[in-house]
This record gives structure tokens, C-alpha cells and sequence, in this order.
């Protein structure tokens, strides 16, 4: 036995000190930006069933809600709205009364240090559920970066501090930074969805949001999920049109694109930790089979050091809490 020689990679383990001691990959507070669901009407608290723990917010349960995430040290919460009434053009993604709009104008006035993050498509506000134009059962690129180019405008004279287009249109990016500038926005980033896949790992968020598509599927414009070498001509061309952030969603099966956007942009590269993963961990938590904490915490950990420099997560105040020691 004394004769082999071998590594003896346990002697950095060999207490909780020293364990410390050589961490690579933290996880802090600041990490986290928290997803709110945010629906005309008032005193309305909906609890989503697929999603435990999360719920649809009026305004004035909104308030309720910020309040404990800036208690928590959150410092990032991105918008979603549920209007009223949805038409074919997704008008209350654009009016300046929007619930988006009223959410953020409302944000910030409590909270002015808060960054406040507004999601950018129509699929929410249209009646046919898709992120554009329709015409018979296409979706049409062109005419829809008008719309979504006047929803970033409106968001942002409504206060929002980062304008973030999902909607996965060809040109989204340069649309929206053309019409921002325009406006006098030149000083509001935009956080792109800059990979985002056809995934089957939204199903909860679309209860959430009321946003499924009325006919078909995503397809045509979200990115298919065999493919790797897509997303680096996805990134750069939003690096190209002037993105900001680059975000990957969904995350937990995408760890090899997020470190490959890591290696090869040098934008802050956001995961999107989606409603699906979420919700399984969520699932398994409640019947007993996981340590809840320990998953999450690991998992969260998990897209840090696949290269993420923040996590859009439904996981966000459980995981503060946690890292405060509560």
C-alpha cells in the first residue's frame, strides 16, 4: 500500500473549513431575479395550481408581494402581465395603461432602487396566443417588431429598468434598441431571450400567464431543443443588434449552452430557471421524496457554475431565505 502513488484530493475536503476555503462557485441574493404575475382587477391573490407558492397579484396584493421580496435583499423582479381584455394585435402589451405599465409605475414609486425588468411579447395579450401577427395560420416576423418595438417604449416611460423581448422574432433586438433610442431610452439595457427553446418545460407558466397558443405551436420561431450550434448564431446576432444580456431558457437541460454562451460572449449570460423545473422540484418536495432546500440550492448552484451571472427563478425567495440561514 505504501508503495502507490495516488492524489490526494480529500485533503481539501477533510474539514468544513477548509471545504470554504477552496469554494469555487457562490451563490448570492444578488443573484435572482424574481418572475411576478401581475392581473387587472383588485384584491386578487390566484394561487397557480401547477406552480405551489406562486400566484397571480392585483395591484394592491402586488404591493404585499414587493414588499417581502425587498425585505428578502431581492433586488430584480421581472413583470408579466394578464390584461383585461386581448385583441389580434396584443394591444395591452403597448397602451400606456397597461397592467405591465401600471405594475412598474407603481414598483417604482415604493420601491425606487428596485430593478424593475419588463417582459416584452404579446403572446399574453393576444387573443390568438402567439408572440406576433397572425395571418391565417401564419406568424408573421416583420409586422409584429413594430408592436413589440412600441411595447418596449411604453414599458419604458413606465419606469422599467431593462426591457426583456422573449418573443424570439427575427430583428426583435435591433427593433427595440432602434425604437428606444429613438425615444430617448439610449440608457435602458435590454436583456435579451437570446436562446430560447421550443421546450416542453413551460406548461405551468402558460397557466400562469393565460398565454397558450389558440392554434398550433412555437415552433416557427422558438429554437429546436437538438440544437447546439443554432444558438451561438442566435446570440451574436443580438450581440450584433445591440443586446445587453443574454438569456438561455430553459436552463436545467441546457447547462452545456449556457457555459457555451459563457465561453463565448462576454455580455452577462442570465438563466432562466422556467416554470416546468420548478414545478417538479416543487412536486417532489411536497410528496416527500427530495430535501426541497438541498435540490434547489445545488440546482441553482448548478447554473452558476455552468456560467450564469443571474437566474430568473420562481425559486428566488425560498433561496434567499436559505442563504440568509432562515
Amino acid at each position: 500500500m505504501t508503495n502507490l502513488q495516488f492524489k490526494r484530493h480529500r485533503r481539501l475536503r477533510h474539514t468544513a473549513a477548509l471545504r470554504s476555503m477552496v469554494k469555487e462557485t457562490y451563490l448570492h441574493v444578488e443573484d435572482f431575479i424574481y418572475p411576478i404575475f401581475v392581473a387587472e382587477g383588485e384584491g386578487i391573490k390566484n394561487p397557480i395550481n401547477s406552480m405551489p407558492g406562486v400566484y397571480q397579484f392585483s395591484l394592491d396584493t402586488f404591493e404585499q408581494e414587493l414588499k417581502e421580496v425587498v425585505d428578502l435583499g431581492i433586488q430584480a423582479v421581472i413583470l408579466f402581465g394578464l390584461p383585461a381584455e386581448k385583441d389580434a394585435e396584443g394591444t395591452g402589451a403597448f397602451h400606456d395603461h397597461g397592467i405591465v405599465q401600471k405594475a412598474t409605475r407603481r414598483a417604482k414609486e415604493l420601491y425606487p432602487d428596485l430593478l424593475v425588468v419588463a417582459d416584452t411579447c404579446l403572446c399574453e395579450y393576444t387573443d390568438h396566443g402567439h408572440c406576433g401577427v397572425v395571418e391565417g395560420e401564419q406568424i408573421l416576423n416583420d409586422p409584429s417588431l413594430d408592436l413589440l418595438a412600441r411595447t418596449a417604449v411604453s414599458q419604458a416611460k413606465a419606469g422599467a429598468d431593462i426591457i426583456a423581448p422573449s418573443n424570439m422574432m427575427d430583428g426583435f433586438v435591433v427593433a427595440i434598441r432602434e425604437a428606444l433610442d429613438a425615444a430617448g431610452f439610449q440608457h435602458i439595457p435590454i436583456m435579451s431571450y437570446a436562446v430560447k427553446y421550443a421546450s416542453s418545460y413551460y406548461g405551468p407558466f402558460r397557466e400562469a400567464a393565460d398565454g397558450a397558443p389558440q392554434f398550433g405551436d412555437r415552433k416557427t420561431y422558438q429554437m429546436d431543443p437538438s440544437n447546439r450550434q443554432e444558438a451561438f448564431r442566435e446570440a451574436q446576432s443580438d450581440v450584433d443588434e445591440g443586446a445587453d444580456f443574454l438569456i438561455v431558457k430553459p436552463a436545467l437541460s441546457y447547462l452545456d449552452i449556457i457555459r457555451d454562451m459563457k465561453n463565448t460572449h462576454t455580455l452577462p449570460i442570465v438563466a432562466y430557471n422556467v416554470s416546468g423545473e420548478y414545478a417538479m422540484v416543487k412536486a417532489a418536495a411536497l410528496n416527500g421524496w427530495v430535501d426541497e432546500k438541498a435540490v434547489v440550492l445545488e440546482t441553482l448552484l448548478g447554473m452558476k457554475r455552468a456560467g450564469s451571472d443571474l437566474i430568473i427563478t420562481y425559486h428566488a425567495k425560498d433561496a434567499a431565505r436559505w442563504l440568509k440561514g432562515e
